[in-house]
């Protein structure tokens, strides 16, 4: 999710989105970047009018976050190796919803 906050960054900034300003945004923010996300993130967004993009993209409500006493506890050793996968997962998501959002 970062590498498109990156490049959104970049838009309302008025630069340019391209593989250097993406990998110089998500250091200055102390992440790693991922050169093939990188890669495939500008690749995406090439020849797209992110403004109108933007416009036309569905605004859904934001649900309320589930409080903290209603989630089980974890007991098992391999919760946090289905979590990092969640999360990689997440992110391919996103970068694979991104073509949908912006082109």
């Amino acid at each position: 999710m970062e590498y498109v906050y990156a490049a959104m960054l970049l838009h309302s900034a008025g630069k340019e989105i391209n593989d250097e300003n993406i990998k110089s945004v998500l250091s200055a923010s102390g992440v790693e970047a991922d050169e093939a996300r990188v890669k495939a993130l500008v690749a995406s967004l090439e020849g797209v009018n992110i403004d109108e993009a933007i416009k036309q993209a569905p605004i859904a409500p934001v649900a309320a976050a589930p409080s903290v006493a209603a989630a089980p506890a974890e007991t098992t050793e391999e919760a946090p190796a289905e979590e990092e996968e969640t999360e990689e997962e997440k992110e391919e998501e996103a970068l694979e919803g991104l073509g949908a959002l912006f082109g």
